[in-house]
């Protein structure tokens, strides 16, 4: 279990979990620093509580990671779960939540779903992200939702070349580009104009941010595509690598990024087979009203009528 220990809610929700989880004789890992900032005292919940010093490795062997927090912590979840393909599960206490499979307020039917094992794991595709400069590859790192690209100085644009499947597209004037899976279209994607991308179309993304250039419009690309940019070596022309909004590595002129599939994917767990436009609608807060869907039509005969007339 991993806990945004930060907030007083994620705190009494983490320990509400622990409380009914090891009640069912169920297992539960922490990291000692998150167990201390829960306040919690493994000898009292002996042998259902164990604690582990390091994130690397920690969930190896565990059925599933439970993660009480927001986006950021389910990202972090995924750092330390990538290798071992432990499914993360996500119970949302920031904001829109896009990762996260439930709510603060679901806590006991997360529970039971959990002690039932009435679960399911979906595959999301991962990037591969890679660094050379000078033909030498200085830096590797995995991305769940993006790899973005940005300029270091404020006050000055980035130069870059981008690239698909070794073949130069164009020269973009630009505050950054951001490189994404499907999963992180809702996330900096969506953010920077580019298009919603359902979980199931296996695609890579590539969309600039702020290019000063008439042909600077969102990409999707095929999943076996490798997406690149190069930075122009130019003096003023160092930029910075963000990956998922984690991991940073300082980009000197001339610097070549290379992006593509990953050959890990990261494990979700779903709790239910609910469509991707029911959760795009409940997270963003859609206006759906007037809708006549069949189902509707069905149910009011009045609505039938008139979709007939």
């Amino acid at each position: 279990m991993l806990t945004h220990t930060g907030r007083d809610e994620a705190r009494d929700v983490a320990l509400a979990f622990c409380k009914a989880l090891t009640g069912h004789g169920i297992v539960v890992r922490l990291i000692e620093s998150e167990a201390r900032d829960l306040g919690l005292d493994p000898a009292a919940y002996d042998p259902t509580i164990e604690l582990t010093a390091a994130e690397v490795g920690a969930s190896e062997g565990c059925e599933l990671a439970l993660v009480i927090g927001g986006d950021g912590t389910i990202l972090r979840a995924a750092e330390i779960t990538h290798a071992a393909g432990t499914p993360v599960l996500g119970v949302n206490l920031g904001h829109v939540g896009f990762l996260a499979e439930a709510e603060y307020d679901h806590v006991e039917s997360t529970i039971d779903a959990i002690v039932q094992r009435r679960y399911g794991a979906e595959d999301r595709m991962t990037l591969d992200v890679r660094v050379f400069h000078d033909g030498e590859q200085v830096f590797r790192t995995f991305a769940v939702n993006e790899a973005s690209v940005e300029k270091a100085a404020r006050e000055r644009m980035l130069e870059v070349v981008v690239e698909v499947d070794g073949r130069p597209l164009s020269r973009w004037g630009c505050d950054g580009v951001v490189c994404a899976t499907p999963t992180g279209s809702t996330a900096y994607n969506f953010s920077a104009g580019g298009p919603v991308v359902w979980p199931e179309v296996e695609a890579l993304l590539m969309v600039p941010i702020s290019a000063h250039a008439l042909f600077a419009r969102p990409l999707v690309v095929a999943p076996t595509s490798v997406l690149a940019v190069e930075l122009l070596a130019r003096a003023d022309g160092a930029g910075v690598l963000w990956c998922d909004g984690r991991r940073a590595f300082d980009l000197p002129p001339g610097a070549r990024i290379e992006v593509r599939r990953g050959e890990v994917p990261v494990r979700l767990v779903r709790l239910q087979e609910a469509p991707f436009t029911d959760r795009l609608v409940a997270k963003f807060g859609l206006p759906v009203e007037g809708w006549r869907g069949s189902a509707e039509r069905r149910r009011r005969p009045e609505l039938r009528e008139d979709h007939d007339a």
